[in-house]
């Protein structure tokens, strides 16, 4: 992305293996992410950025203390570097490792890349998937993982009402992952039609179109004045957000993973709502083998969130596309 609105497909060096623990990947697919639009649309600075931090692929050359994989594997890997044994990757919070690094640094809308602390990012496929499961995997590297922390933060589960504020992929996911756990009841909170549809087809229960205080008062009236068990935030505005606080019920759950931009919270407004609250960037690796198992089981395909598959050499319109609400995450396939 040379400037915002600018993006450009263009040739560039071969990634080589730089650490010992380096691996070396041939991507299959990656995608745009809702987050990528910030930069597009000018909120975050955008100056020849390498783009992309979702990917699949094949690994193609691995540096000497890599244990876990060997060249030929599938591999789905996570949004952030992990080496999955610091201490805080250990407590489940890989996203915070001692080494953390964005996978948006290194760009994997790409044909190739270098992923760092390969073990620990990197999880191996049971083996060579069939092609209808590349895009449902494609979603484990960030969307589906991301729904997934969001859910599991938000406690949702049997007996639970989940409130989920968002409904693009993240959110999909969200609905998915709090119906994959158990959840009694499920309402999106979501004005498009195509969405609605989707969300209904991973597990919501009720659709509600209200935003902010009005979305608010809707979500306590479906809930007999008390509002939801479990929150999911999933946009990022200061709107989303605090939609997301008043509609949690007291001593609830907040989940929040929409990456949020200049949101203020008011203390004494988080005080009185006494609810837990827990998110930022997903630990997505923590939920990777479990969440690949599923998908090889097809007991879930979070591939249905790609409505639009392009070639990467069309990333450009793929942008577009998304910024214009003309489709909700976009498959660049290699």
């Amino acid at each position: 992305m040379r400037t915002p609105g600018d993006v450009r497909v263009e040739e560039r060096d071969n990634p080589k293996i730089v650490e010992p623990t380096d691996a070396i990947i041939r991507l299959t697919a990656t995608c745009i992410c809702g987050s990528d639009l910030w930069p597009y649309r000018g909120v975050e600075p955008a100056d020849h950025q390498v783009m992309g931090h979702e990917y699949v692929g094949v690994v193609e050359e691995i540096g000497e203390q890599v244990t876990t994989l060997k060249p030929g594997d599938f591999v789905v890997g996570s949004f952030v570097i992990s080496d999955n044994t610091c201490e805080i990757c250990q407590a489940g919070f890989q996203s915070k490792c001692v080494h953390a690094e964005f996978v948006a640094q290194i760009g994997t809308q790409a044909e190739k890349a270098r992923i760092p602390h390969a073990d620990g990012t990197l999880v191996a496929t049971p083996g060579q998937p069939d092609d209808d499961l590349i895009p449902a995997l494609l979603a484990a590297s960030d969307v589906l993982g991301t729904g997934w922390f969001a859910a599991d933060a938000a406690q949702a589960g049997p007996g639970k009402t989940v409130a989920v504020v968002g409904d693009g992929a993240v959110g999909l996911m969200a609905i998915l992952a709090a119906r994959q756990l158990g959840a009694d009841r499920i309402i999106a909170m979501s004005r498009h039609p195509e969405r609605q549809q989707l969300a209904r087809y991973y597990g919501a229960t009720d659709i509600i179109e209200e935003r902010g205080d009005e979305g608010v008062a809707k979500i306590k009236e479906l809930t007999g004045g008390l509002g939801a068990h479990s929150v999911i935030e999933a946009v990022g505005t200061q709107e989303s957000f605090m939609q997301a606080v008043g509609a949690t019920r007291g001593g609830g759950h907040l989940g929040y993973v929409g990456v949020n931009h200049e949101v203020k919270i008011p203390g004494i407004e988080l005080f009185f709502a006494g609810i837990h609250t827990l998110g930022g960037p997903a630990p997505v690796r923590r939920y990777l083998p479990d969440l690949i198992q599923r998908i090889w089981n097809r007991e879930i395909d979070p591939g249905k969130v790609f409505d639009l598959t392009l070639p990467l050499d069309q990333a450009a319109e793929g942008y577009r596309a998304m910024h214009e609400r003309r489709a909700t995450k976009v498959l660049l396939s290699i």
